[in-house]
């Protein structure tokens, strides 16, 4: 069954409060007092103070949206030249996350890594090519999108859809969690040093049906890079350029390609702290800016919903290239979760984004996403 605009939940998403919405914050987000927004301004700076050390890790910046104002934002600076500087990796390289002009912030801007994050934002981007009528559905057969490319036979691949791939239940062997990133039997790891790869991804092979069990798998992401190009005659990075980035007013953006010019839609974009909220709000509304549509009616709700269960995370759940944070007394969120320490937590019902950025790789466990949730959560509620 193919999506299509079918779920009228628009009122799902609005503000619970019943306080009226600001204006669209397309040129930039208002500020206000925490406590104006009802939320408990003394918990976020407890939360920033932590933050501000080393405890949690090198967090890079937080932000914290209600009902459409900033209510709290600190950034943390840190000396990435120096804590790299005895990196056992010293190539200058946009796949290397030790270099530090590449890593964590693009060549000395504000602009900061998203890694996976850029696959909720590929995602949305699907979702805007169906708006437009450019892919019929996420139920299409996938393999028609990779013609010209070299693909084994095997009548499980010949079942995919654009549904497996949003869903990372494609059945392809591919390990990307057991072994570290700098192993090079970690798929990911080599997918990024091949020349194709797109090509690299057809080549793993299948060892099960599409649809059975969820593996994280950013090769499945990069997939829908050739999708995109096809279905809309421009690479993903232009295509969002004008269809989703104008609408909202995001002007500063990088997005790496690979070495055969695709975009790297698997982790390779660059997003200010600011802007990156601004996806959240175009999730909150309904996927509706400035009374423009930018996604389907329901896509919000669709994209982001516990389509499939996560093997060993018993507090996740993944839809289209979206997360959710499930568990006792959690109230519904939406989440992009990106190495290193990549967040965007969306709770709708209390009309509340909070954003925030670190660069925790290799050995450095990254600040915990649902403990900042519960306690961005417990700021509002309190």
């Amino acid at each position: 069954m193919s999506f299509a605009p079918r779920f009228t939940v628009g009122v799902l998403f609005m503000i619970a409060s019943g306080f009226a919405a600001p204006a669209w914050p397309t040129r930039g987000w208002p500020s206000t007092t925490p406590e104006s927004a009802g939320v408990n301004g003394a918990a976020l700076a407890a939360l920033g103070d932590e933050l501000a050390g080393e405890r949690h890790g090198f967090v890079d910046s937080m932000l914290v949206i209600r009902r459409g104002a900033i209510v709290y934002e600190r950034t943390f600076p840190r000396d990435y030249d120096r804590a790299f500087a005895t990196a056992p990796d010293r190539r200058r390289d946009p796949y290397n996350y030790y270099d530090p002009e590449w890593h964590p912030y693009y060549r000395g801007t504000d602009l900061h890594t998203m890694q996976s994050v850029s696959k909720s934002v590929t995602a949305t981007l699907v979702g805007i090519a169906i708006r437009r009528g450019e892919l019929k559905g996420i139920d299409l057969p996938a393999l028609p999108f990779f013609a010209g490319y070299r693909i084994a036979p095997d009548a499980r691949r010949n079942r995919w859809t654009l549904r497996h791939l949003l869903t990372m239940t494609a059945g392809l062997d591919w390990n990307e969690t057991t072994v570290p990133y700098t192993d090079p039997k970690n798929s990911c790891a080599a997918m990024e040093q091949s020349r194709d790869w797109v090509q690299f991804v057809l080549d793993q092979p299948m060892v099960e049906e599409p649809g059975q069990r969820f593996v994280y798998n950013s090769g499945a992401t990069e997939l829908l890079a050739q999708v995109l190009k096809q279905a809309t005659g421009r690479h993903a990075d232009e295509y969002a350029a004008t269809e989703l980035f104008q609408p909202l007013g995001i002007a500063k953006t990088y997005w790496k390609r690979t070495p055969t010019g695709h975009t790297d839609t698997e982790g390779g974009l660059y997003l200010t702290a600011h802007d990156l909220a601004k996806i959240g709000y175009l999730y909150l509304k309904d996927g509706i800016w400035d009374d423009r549509r930018i996604l389907p009616e329901g896509w919000a709700k669709e994209a982001t919903a516990a389509h499939v269960e996560v093997p060993g995370r018993a507090e996740r759940r993944y839809g289209y290239q979206w997360w959710k944070i499930v568990g006792r007394d959690r109230p519904n969120n939406l989440f992009a979760n990106g190495y290193g320490g990549q967040y965007l937590l969306v709770v709708p019902a209390l009309d509340l984004i909070a954003v925030f950025t670190g660069w925790n790789i290799y050995d450095k466990p990254p600040l915990d996403p649902a403990m900042s949730l519960d306690r961005i959560v417990a700021a509002v509620k309190n």
